[in-house]
């Protein structure tokens, strides 16, 4: 950073308070008009449509060639689940009024790869076949798409290659799907990847580049390694619309979700998403469909480990992608693997900052807790990346100074919905997650 920079925030509160790895709560000081927010991002709902679109039409594909999607039609989707007993017991150990209800949206425990990725991810490949197979002429807009399960599709794809840069799971969901199409995969993991998500994808004879560095040296090499070779497509966390239109849909999906489950969501009853953040793609995208869905009615607070607080980082200071958590002094070093990130996609940070409402930080040793006291009282398993979130139901719920930037009374408090978005853990080894669960700090 420039040394005049680097010395205004050496003096600035906030930034001591991350440097510090102290667990935050910070919203912009005013909220942004909704509509205004939305019509800066560069999409539109009628792109998130068309992506529903698309999904839809390789459903039967998907149905086909994943057992677990037989039953769903090929519809890639989680179920939310009420915790009252988390709920219960979570208010007791922080302190806080068991005012509202508790849900966890389980994209935890999506079929394929068993994460949020399995959204984005899945999309962005099944984008890509379906633009290559159209130019080629294998594939006529009205067809079938169950053809794509065929030798003459993946002898095409053969010839292709996709890559990607990841800390774990995004990699998992792309690995699986390409190799399914046909396509030769490599996938640039971090030094924070996990061995099992590593020894999956070769599994699948993906070719898996391992580096000694964080998230940001993976995605840089991975970036390089597809410019050399004109048949590689580099699936681009950081910057990709396409990503995260897949994850948008999610949200426009979960209005379905929560009329099936008779929850209102209005003026006199808020619903309130909280979302694990790493790059922020994953977020962003669903925060965007969220925000087509419920409009001004739904807020939306990103979650980060107090090493690798990138989002908050870069909103807060403006600076987007212009600054990394290293350049204050911060590690980027914790167990949420997923979320370890230094630096944010300058994409989602410019076309969201507007949309979202506030950002909390969480220690490693209160994911661990918040994992543990899950599975006890609900009997699930999350990664600890996944529960991020829960922390900011306390500050939302405390913070009398945000209530009233958001202008939220004590009936709408009352009234209010709490989703607790969970974005991984479905596919962890059992040995793995009793290790999670064994964890102290």
């Amino acid at each position: 950073m420039m040394s005049s920079l680097a010395s205004a925030l050496q003096h600035d509160q906030l930034i001591n308070a991350l440097k510090h790895y102290q667990e935050i709560f910070w919203y912009p000081p005013e909220i942004k008009e909704c509509e205004h927010g939305l019509n800066g991002v560069g999409l539109r709902r009628a792109d998130i449509e068309d992506a529903e679109l698309r999904l839809t039409r390789f459903a039967p594909y998907l149905a086909k060639v994943f057992t677990e999607l037989e039953a769903s039609h090929g519809r890639i989707e989680s179920e939310m689940v009420s915790i009252p007993n988390m709920q219960k017991h979570a208010c007791a150990t922080l302190n806080l009024p068991t005012t509202g209800q508790w849900w966890l949206k389980k994209d935890s425990h999506l079929p394929i790869s068993g994460s949020i990725k399995a959204r984005g991810g899945i999309y962005e490949v099944l984008a890509h076949a379906e633009k290559l197979a159209l130019e080629a002429g294998l594939l006529q807009p009205d067809d079938d798409y169950t053809i794509f399960d065929s030798a003459p599709f993946r002898q095409f794809f053969a010839q292709h290659q996709i890559a990607v840069g990841s800390t774990g799971n995004l990699g998992l969901s792309i690995g699986i799907m390409s190799a399914k199409l046909g396509f030769r995969v490599s996938v640039h993991m971090s030094a924070d990847a996990r061995q099992w998500k590593k020894d999956k994808l070769r599994s699948l004879g993906v070719n898996v580049v391992e580096y000694a560095s964080d998230y940001g040296v993976a995605v840089e090499q991975g970036r390089k390694a597809a410019e050399n070779d004109p048949l590689c497509f580099f699936i681009d966390d950081e910057n990709s619309k396409t990503l995260f239109l897949g994850y948008a849909v999610a949200g426009l999906r979960l209005k379905q979700q929560l009329n099936d489950h008779q929850i209102k969501v209005d003026a006199a009853h808020p619903l309130f998403v909280y979302l694990p953040c790493g790059v922020g793609g994953g977020p962003g995208g669903v925060s965007f469909g969220l925000k087509h869905a419920f409009g001004e009615h739904v807020h939306c607070i990103f979650a980060e480990p107090t090493h690798s607080p990138c989002m908050l980082l870069g909103v807060y200071t403006g600076l987007h992608d212009q600054i990394s958590v290293q350049d204050i002094g911060l590690d980027n070093h914790t167990a949420a693997d997923g979320l370890a990130v230094g630096r944010a996609s300058g994409f989602v940070g410019r076309a969201m900052q507007d949309l979202i409402d506030a950002y909390v930080t969480v220690s490693d040793a209160q994911l661990f807790q918040f994992i543990q006291l899950l599975n006890q009282t609900e009997n699930i398993q999350l990664e600890p990346s996944a529960i991020a979130g829960l922390l900011g139901i306390g500050h939302v719920l405390q913070n009398q100074d945000y209530q009233r930037v958001q202008q939220l009374s004590d009936s709408q408090l009352k009234n209010a919905t709490h989703l607790i978005w969970a974005t991984g853990g479905g596919m962890v080894p059992s040995d793995e997650m009793a290790k999670y669960l064994s964890m102290h700090s």
